[in-house]
């Protein structure tokens, strides 16, 4: 008896011991149902030429957070032509001369527009515009500012068939004449190295026609005002050397003006960007002219060519500060309304270049 009893108890105790959890050990984990993926809505993509509706190309199964930028260059890829019987893109069409637009007569769209935000369906139509042949921004500005700075120079030096041989690499007795040469070269060498180190642009190119027409405005301007600075006869200004002083001030002052707005307007948008901020005023008391206009390089740019015009009291210099004003206004106007369009916050109490006038 006393044997079966213990026999019984050993099994019990070893059924108990087997059908007991384990102290210590972890619960086994149940197997997660796996979430159904979301099945992704590919767009069709259909680009009409913007004049003659004229079929161009047509795009299947373009994911729906593709950019317009992304749509420019499978664009390029699909207009092909053969080169030694192989099919190779149409040089022509490279997306920075493409204007993609969702109406014939509308604006052109950014490249950073995704096509699922845009108001179109998953069969989507464009509208395509040839830009013409571009150029890049930092060309441009490289081209048009070097002429003026050569030019001005070669008048400075009097170089032969500009004036009468016997002033050929004579130098005028007027020390305004020197000054005026120091401050039109410092000018455009500024121009020069904020291209190259400073600007920082939105677009990286523009219509290759306009290099043309910007050279013929900055060269011609340039060699119309040297002419008269450096002639043998120029006379200095009525009042002599306040005048200069004075007019040298307001150069200075504008130009580190312009180039500390410069300087804050560069620090607005993170290298390979293209976010628009609102500007606001920094440290630097120069840019606390922001608090009255929204394009304060611009007026800094006026009041350094009305210094030059006051120093120099020259009839072109004049001309080009007023018909660069009637420009820079039109610049400033419409970079204005942007602003306003863009950012409802915006300071309403900046004007667009001169502070509460215009």
């Amino acid at each position: 008896m006393d044997a079966l009893a213990l026999e019984a108890s050993g099994k019990k105790s070893s059924n108990a011991g087997l059908g007991a959890p384990v102290s210590g050990a972890a619960p086994a984990k149940r197997k997660q149902a796996k979430k159904p993926k979301k099945a992704v809505v590919f767009f069709e993509v259909e680009i009409l030429d913007a004049k003659t509706k004229e079929k161009l190309c047509f795009l299947d199964k373009v994911e729906p957070n593709a950019t317009i930028g992304e749509i420019k260059s499978m664009f390029h890829r699909t207009r092909k032509y053969q080169v030694l019987y192989l099919p190779v893109p149409d040089p022509q069409w490279y997306p920075a001369r493409q204007s993609i637009r969702l109406d014939p007569k509308g604006k052109s769209l950014k490249d950073e527009d995704v096509l699922q935000h845009l108001p179109v369906g998953t069969t989507a139509t464009f509208y395509f515009r040839d830009l013409g042949a571009q150029i890049s921004w930092v060309t441009v500005f490289l081209t048009e500012y070097t002429g003026p700075l050569v030019i001005y120079l070669l008048f400075y030096f009097r170089v032969p068939f500009i004036y009468a041989p016997k002033y050929d690499f004579t130098t005028s007795k007027h020390w305004v004449v020197h000054l005026a040469c120091m401050c039109h070269s410092f000018h455009y060498m500024k121009r020069l190295l904020e291209t190259l180190f400073v600007h920082r642009f939105s677009h990286g190119t523009m219509p290759l026609r306009n290099i043309f027409k910007n050279c013929t405005y900055y060269w011609g301007f340039a060699a119309w005002m040297a002419y008269y600075i450096n002639h043998p006869l120029y006379t200095p200004p009525i009042y002599g050397e306040q005048q200069i002083r004075l007019a040298l001030i307001l150069f200075l002052f504008c130009q580190i003006g312009n180039f500390s707005i410069h300087i804050a307007l560069r620090n607005l948008r993170p290298p390979g960007s293209k976010t628009r901020k609102i500007p606001y005023p920094t440290k630097n008391p120069f840019t606390w002219i922001f608090l009255l206009v929204s394009c304060p390089n611009y007026t800094y740019e006026l009041g350094s060519w009305l210094g030059f015009t006051l120093m120099t009291q020259c009839l072109p210099v004049a001309f080009f500060t007023l018909v660069g004003f009637i420009q820079m206004t039109v610049w400033a106007k419409g970079k204005h309304r942007s602003y306003l369009k863009e950012f409802r916050d915006y300071p309403p109490l900046r004007s667009p270049i001169i502070p509460f006038i215009l």
